[in-house]
């Protein structure tokens, strides 16, 4: 028998804060390899090569840059397009899973794009087998595709035919793209062949993706797993699993969804100082971003120009942002973490988040000699 909502556990912000902020591996740091925290998370967003090493940096002891980068080589964790339709680090396994679910999330980005008016009138169909035959022969830049395709669909922009083919195939960005400090054009191959028949995964249901959501990121709404995966139709997977759920009400009355075994701290669990990624998905993955992010602060860290910022969580919640900077003094190398807080710190905060960026520094330099040191703007 369902619990009436007046009668179901109501959890506070910090409560949603604490227990997101355990699944993401942000209260302490796990003894994990990349491709098991990749795994756990569900995902981390890769629109750039070196926030996903810093995401788990931030949340795996020990981590070293070449484990990403390794497990990237042996096709154990692969950057494609996935949630949201944006590039994201995948296990070799969630990717093929969860893939073909995502089909309609690219199909609706591509619409609402600059290339739907190239598009328009376009033997699509046509267009996608040529791409997949191009791509067969020899992995290809997203610019060698297009200029290849042109040369059959004369007078179509070569930008929108590669389009369309990154949003209705599922491409891999080889290494070294992607990988620490790479910032070449990605070749592309789709999926399977870069994978070939050494991964197999059976295929997903849209419940599973809940399941794994709600253990990366819950208590959640199901706006926010939409939020999350740029998904829709969430209210009847949730009632499929209600009876496998736990169900709160947030402060607002809102309906959280969750895992019955999943951890949920004491709201008063200390949580120490972090330094989050740009476009870490712990920003990213709510509807309702609250529960780390006040909306006050929102434009300090998504700006004008589509960055989300490196932040600083202090007690759990963005209390400011960061971001490195390099050059050279009297011909010798030097690297300053800048701090940028939204208030106040305490001496001790402000202690822990300089250490914080001080073994940030050290985690990013390829010079032992590099000169390191914190400022506040």
């Amino acid at each position: 028998m369902a619990i009436p909502r007046a009668a179901r556990e109501v959890l506070s912000l910090r409560a949603l804060n604490r227990a997101t902020l355990a699944r993401q591996m942000l209260l302490e740091r796990r003894k994990l390899s990349a491709t098991q925290a990749v795994e756990r998370l569900a995902g981390l967003q890769a629109q750039a090569p070196n926030p996903p090493y810093i995401g788990l940096w931030s949340r795996i002891e020990g981590f070293r840059r070449e484990q990403l980068t390794e497990a990237l080589r042996r096709r154990r964790i692969v950057r494609m397009s996935t949630l949201r339709a944006t590039l994201h680090l995948m296990t070799a396994q969630d990717a093929l899973a969860w893939r073909p679910l995502l089909e309609p999330v690219h199909q609706r980005g591509l619409l609402g794009s600059t290339h739907k008016k190239e598009l328009e009138g376009l033997d699509r169909a046509a267009v996608i087998a040529a791409g997949r035959v191009l791509l067969g022969e020899r992995p290809r830049t997203g610019a060698e595709l297009g200029q290849a395709l042109g040369l059959r669909w004369t007078g179509r922009e070569a930008a929108s035919l590669a389009a369309l083919i990154r949003n209705n195939l599922p491409l891999v960005h080889l290494p070294p793209g992607g990988t620490w400090n790479s910032h070449q054009s990605a070749v592309l191959q789709p999926l399977g062949d870069w994978l070939g028949e050494a991964v197999e995964a059976p295929p997903a249901t849209q419940d599973d993706m809940l399941l794994r959501y709600l253990a990366a990121f819950g208590p959640a709404t199901l706006a926010d797993a939409g939020a999350w995966s740029g998904l829709t139709g969430w209210k009847a997977v949730a009632e499929r699993l209600r009876p496998q759920l736990r169900v709160f009400a947030g402060e607002d009355g809102q309906e959280l969804f969750d895992l019955p075994r999943a951890p949920r701290p004491d709201p008063d669990t200390p949580a120490p100082p972090r330094l989050v990624a740009e476009w870490d998905n712990l920003l990213l993955s709510h509807a309702d971003r609250s529960r780390i992010l006040s909306e006050a602060h929102r434009a300090r860290v998504f700006t004008v120009n589509g960055i989300v910022r490196g932040t600083v969580l202090l007690d759990g919640f963005v209390a400011g942002v960061w971001k490195i900077e390099r050059g050279k003094n009297k011909g010798r190398n030097v690297a300053n973490v800048l701090l940028e807080p939204f208030g106040r710190w305490s001496k001790a905060d402000r202690a822990g988040v300089e250490q914080e960026a001080l073994d940030l520094l050290a985690f990013t330099s390829d010079d032992e000699g590099e000169r390191h040191a914190v400022r506040l703007a």
